[in-house]
């Protein structure tokens, strides 16, 4: 009885292997009949790309349609790489699903170009190549690569704010007035940019502010125990004593305030390092750009000139993220860690790890 029990279980195993693999066999077979083709622009084309009209067209790609041996859905990439690169650091710079053209935007183009190594307003050649993929699968490339000529720019961004600089005996850098010399910035809020801060080590003295490194023509200084002119020659502020005060002023309300800070666990924490981190560095967010620790202050820090492009960036410790800063508003401010929105450009950088604050100057 038992020989009978295991030749029928062999026999319905042999049954079910036969019956999948008939199955297999029966599976519908998707093949390519027809590769996509790059139709325009034509090869050799150039663009001279513009920072003023970065949101506007500037190319429109067209490519002839993939055809397979199914009905199936279609997913375009339009791939660019440098003029004989073999597209394993290629960059995208469209994708569409079953639809044969992409308008391309000026900054989107540009942001492409620099990614590959083009320099600002320097002409260089990229490939560009178009490929179909079904299913996250089933992938050709198209027939065509066609070269194309882009010259880059670097990118400007609007910055309408008037940022001011400590100066004197009680602060960083002295009395000296050279565009070089490292002057400590008053941190700028970042929704109401008449108010402006500075948490800090000041040592006993005398300080005004100057809008402009290097020049004496605007100056913010002390009218009375409540009160601030900007005028030349303006009156000094006075450090009665080496430590850390916070310092506030709205140039507004022409008012100010100067009282001693003291967060004295605050003060005694420091950092091995401070770095800015984010997708305007790395898409990634894998790659941080460590500042330079201030030898005066050693909670301000500051960094220049960083190239960064379009998206978001944080300051975080110790290359770790259990201590990070951030805020809601680009250029200037402070939070709990929040993405800060950044706009491509070139930035001098300053923060400050008592309080978050944050100032990106763009530099271009």
């Amino acid at each position: 009885m038992k020989n009978i029990y295991k030749i029928l279980i062999a026999f319905v195993g042999v049954l079910a292997v036969s019956c999948n693999a008939d199955a297999v066999d029966e599976r519908p077979v998707l093949d390519a009949v027809t590769t996509p083709e790059i139709t325009a622009p034509s090869n050799g084309q150039s663009f001279v790309l513009d920072v003023e009209k970065g949101s506007e067209e500037v190319a429109k790609f067209t490519w002839s349609a993939a055809d397979y041996s199914k009905d199936v859905v279609v997913k375009y990439t339009l791939l660019v790489d440098k003029k004989g690169g073999d597209f394993s650091a290629a960059k995208t710079l469209a994708t569409t699903t079953s639809i044969t053209e992409a308008s391309i935007l000026g900054k989107n183009l540009n942001q492409v170009a620099i990614d590959l190594g083009g320099k600002p307003e320097v002409a260089a050649l990229y490939d560009v190549k178009i490929t179909s993929n079904v299913a996250g699968s089933f992938s050709q490339v198209g027939k065509n690569v066609i070269t194309i000529s882009v010259t880059p720019y670097l990118g400007r961004v609007t910055y309408d704010f008037t940022d001011w600089y400590l100066i004197g005996a009680a602060v960083a850098g002295g009395w000296d007035n050279n565009v070089d010399t490292n002057h400590q910035p008053m941190f700028r809020d970042g929704k109401e940019a008449n108010k402006y801060k500075f948490v800090g080590y000041f040592k006993a003295g005398n300080f005004k502010l100057i809008s402009e490194k290097g020049s004496w023509a605007s100056q913010l200084g002390k009218a009375s125990d409540t009160s601030i002119e900007i005028k030349d020659n303006a009156g000094e502020f006075t450090i009665p004593a080496d430590g850390y005060y916070t310092f506030q002023f709205d140039t507004t309300s022409l008012k100010y305030t100067l009282t001693a800070y003291t967060d004295t666990a605050a003060i005694a924490k420091t950092y091995t390092n401070v770095a800015i981190i984010g997708s305007s560095i790395n898409p990634d967010w894998a790659t941080s750009i460590k500042l330079n620790q201030s030898t005066f202050d050693k909670h301000t820090y500051s960094k220049g000139v960083v190239e960064l492009n379009d998206g978001e960036a944080k300051f975080r410790a110790n290359d770790a993220w259990d201590v990070s800063w951030g805020g809601t508003t680009p250029f200037s401010g402070g939070g709990n860690g929040e993405n800060i929105p950044v706009a491509k450009s070139k930035y001098v950088i300053y923060f400050n790890d008592l309080d978050g604050s944050y100032l990106m100057i763009p530099n271009q």
